[in-house]
């Protein structure tokens, strides 16, 4: 049962405390968060430099809350100098103090000791909070330059982080995909690179640093600093993301600083179509197969729930040719009507096919197999899928319909009521 959980407004000394607690581990520690695991076979760097797959990610973003609309946040100032520009909010609070604007442009709104200030500052805690209390999928080296790194959360195994030439944030192909660093400090090299592949997003890149960071002059860097006291950016510097400090300074130098924001990634349209089949000379047995395919007409993987006469009966996930099976027992001589309803997933749309109407003869057989909005190719129907080397299809799970059990929870899927009320 999903429960949905209700928006929480804290003060800012409930935050304040949050945060004091987490440095409390923080300096106990060593650095900042849990206590840091050494990498495992599987975790640590290969040969070629390459963070092995993360075998817990965390797909939950670390929400900002009302930091997320700033660009550049300090607790006490915000000084630029040359032809620095920030796009995106700027804040300060609880210090009121800029200096540099102009020459230094603000492409946004700029917030000074009060109640918004505030309030990113209250989220800023909250967020650099939540960071840290996350189980750490693996330790990395301090020095991340010249690797590439999967999704996960990841704790230094030495001291500051360190990015000296480039460093690849490697998605793997989900948009979504998470990237925490926590260290007590972070350090980027003259002319450094964070490169994001394969999906990566600066808005889910998370560096969160127990003392201050500094971006080298010239340094490309990518994602979120959130930093328990100072930031400064020397000459030239790119970022896309933020730089969000909460007890110090933000210092820029002709640095460009972009708010990053994540694309949002289109759904992709799907058509599930329902076949059944009959075997003659098994009475009251039925094969359902649904169809799932997305709007190019590609096979869809994904959960697909099966109903009859408005009883949801059980669900079967669609494999990588886009179908799913069911077979069902024991059904009574009438006419029976089925639905097939893919779920959808995170890239793909939900759909539900038409109501297939199903003949059952007095003797529990069918009379013929009825026709079908979109039969299978043999290859999807063949077989039972249960043995090596047969067909890719799973064995389906096989029970009794409609007995006591289903009626005792018998529940109504909208989208056959909406089928069978159009026809």
């Amino acid at each position: 049962m999903t429960v949905i959980g209700h928006s929480h407004i804290v003060s800012r000394n409930t935050a304040r405390s949050w945060l004091a607690g987490a440095v409390t581990v923080a300096v106990a520690l060593g650095c900042v968060a849990a206590t840091p695991r050494t990498a495992s076979a599987a975790h640590a760097p290969g040969a070629a430099g390459t963070a092995g797959t993360a075998s817990a990610p965390v797909p939950v973003p670390v929400a900002l809350g009302a930091a997320a609309d700033f660009a550049v946040l300090a607790g006490t100032t915000v000084a630029v100098t040359g032809a620095t520009v920030v796009t995106g909010e700027v804040g300060v609070s609880p210090g009121s103090a800029t200096a540099g604007f102009p020459p230094g442009v603000v492409v946004g709104a700029v917030y000074l000791d009060d109640s918004v200030a505030e309030q990113a500052q209250d989220d800023l805690a909250i967020a650099y909070a939540n960071a840290a209390r996350r189980p750490g999928t693996a330790s990395l080296p301090a020095q991340l330059g010249g690797t590439t790194v999967a999704p996960g959360v990841y704790n230094s195994i030495s001291g500051a982080f360190q990015i000296g030439g480039e460093l690849t944030l490697d998605g793997r192909g989900d948009p979504n995909a998470l990237f925490v660093f926590r260290a007590p400090a972070l350090t980027t090299a003259p002319a450094s690179t964070v490169r994001l592949v394969n999906g990566a997003q600066a808005c889910n890149v998370i560096w969160q640093v127990g003392g201050s960071a500094a971006l080298g002059a010239g340094s490309r860097f990518a994602g979120s600093v959130l930093a328990l006291t100072s930031i400064t950016a020397a000459s030239g510097t790119t970022v896309n993301g933020r730089l969000l400090a909460h007890m110090g300074t933000v210092d820029l130098d002709t640095t460009t600083v972009t708010r990053s924001a994540c694309a949002v990634v289109p759904h992709r349209k799907t058509t599930t179509k329902l076949a059944a089949f009959c075997d003659p000379g098994a009475p009251g047995h039925l094969t359902l197969i649904a169809t799932v395919t997305t709007s190019g007409a590609a096979p869809a993987a994904g959960p697909v729930e099966f109903f009859a006469n408005g009883v949801r009966q059980d669900q079967s996930p669609s494999d990588a040719t886009g179908h799913a099976k069911l077979i069902v027992n024991k059904i009574p001589p009438r006419t029976h009507e089925f639905v097939a309803a893919f779920a959808g997933t995170n890239r793909l749309e939900p759909s539900a096919s038409s109501v297939l109407t199903v003949p059952v003869g007095p003797e529990g057989i069918c009379p013929a197999p009825p026709a079908s909005p979109a039969a299978p190719a043999p290859a999807a129907t063949a077989g039972d899928g249960g043995g090596k080397g047969r067909d890719a299809v799973k064995r389906p799970r096989s029970y009794t319909l409609f007995g006591p059990k289903h009626r005792e929870r018998k529940r109504h899927h909208p989208r056959f009521r909406q089928h069978r009320n159009a026809r």
